[in-house]
């Protein structure tokens, strides 16, 4: 049985991924994958899929339609914004500035940190201006503006809304469970200071089955189809423009969602997910594992997926030129045959 407090250890791991400089493999990654078909049936088990993962911004989506569901009004960008693990651009921290005038709030009432964009024209501007590190950079700023509108929305308190007990943060675990159709193993702080919760990377997967179909399940909730619907039809906005998210969402219409500590999610408008986590906490072998699992399994187009690889998966670089790769580790790879 899982231990509620800690996620999957490296034996119950599999070799997901290794690093190759000049010929030698230089770093291994390993973890675990789920990949679930449309109707949430599991069709793929690497590793340990049902112990615990903290699954840090791939729950955005799931934040965000806890705040809808509190009465704010998000609309096309913002909804996105409101999922988003941005970079910082300039378009990025204007939708979230008019989040908060909507909302009636301030920039100094976000408690997500001050940052420095990771978009290199924002940052230039930022030091120019010398206006310094900024809230509305930080990559989680969508999400907080949602959270802080939700208070103004309802007469909730502002400056503890990132508290367990807040009513807001009750509603978002209370979604969370329920996508993920399992109880909350443990909640942490993640690291813009917001509740995140533990769930098992077949909840996770769940969780985002239901999201991923929602537009074309009338049953489902019709906030739920508007967060799917707005991170394909906005994906600048879930990351940034060249990001591997929003390549992934533009080129195959796949809702695409990282998170800290190499989490990552993808959903097929049909509803087959793939969820997974690296135990070292890398993201840069999360695409290509994700993206593999999902064409080995029927989910996805391979020449598709291969031209998005291409664009997503940076190679090992020596002397400023290419010596080496990040390829499938024997795993994976064995499902190729």
């Amino acid at each position: 049985m899982a231990n509620p407090h800690e996620t999957c250890t490296v034996e119950s791991a599999v070799e997901l991924a290794v690093v190759e400089r000049s010929g030698f493999i230089e770093s291994r990654h390993i973890g675990s994958a789920v990949v679930l078909s449309g109707d949430g049936n599991v069709v793929t088990q690497l590793g340990d899929i049902e112990a615990p993962v903290f699954a840090r911004s791939t729950l955005k989506p799931f934040q965000a339609l806890a705040a809808m569901q509190s009465g704010v009004p998000l609309r096309g960008a913002q909804v996105a914004l409101a999922c988003a693990s941005h970079v910082g651009s300039l378009d990025h921290m204007d939708v979230v500035e008019g989040m908060l005038k909507a909302a009636g709030v301030r920039e100094d009432q976000l408690q997500c940190p001050a940052a420095w964009p990771h978009d290199e024209t924002a940052r230039n501007w930022l030091v120019r201006s010398d206006r310094g590190p900024s809230r509305l950079a930080c990559n989680c700023s969508g999400k907080h503006a949602a959270f802080l509108w939700a208070c103004t929305e309802n007469s909730w308190d502002t400056h503890s809304y990132l508290e367990p007990n807040h009513p807001l943060q009750q509603r978002v675990r209370s979604v969370i469970e329920e996508y993920c159709g399992e109880q909350t193993s443990h909640l942490g702080i993640d690291g813009c200071g917001a509740p995140v919760a533990a769930v098992s990377l077949t909840g996770l997967a769940r969780a985002y089955s239901q999201l991923a179909r929602a537009p074309r399940d009338q049953a489902s909730n019709a906030r739920a189809a508007t967060i799917a619907t707005s991170m394909l039809d906005y994906p600048w906005a879930v990351q940034g423009r060249g990001e591997a998210n929003t390549v992934v969402m533009d080129e195959l219409e796949v809702l695409a969602k990282g998170g800290a500590e190499g989490v990552l999610v993808m959903a097929t408008p049909a509803g087959a997910t793939v969820a997974v986590k690296i135990l070292d906490g890398s993201s840069r072998a999360a695409s290509l594992v994700g993206l593999t699992l999902l064409a080995v399994t029927g989910a996805v187009d391979i020449p598709g997926v291969s031209s998005v690889l291409e664009k997503v998966v940076d190679p090992v670089i020596g002397g400023g030129r290419p010596v080496g790769r990040i390829r499938l580790g024997p795993a994976v790879s064995a499902m190729l045959d």
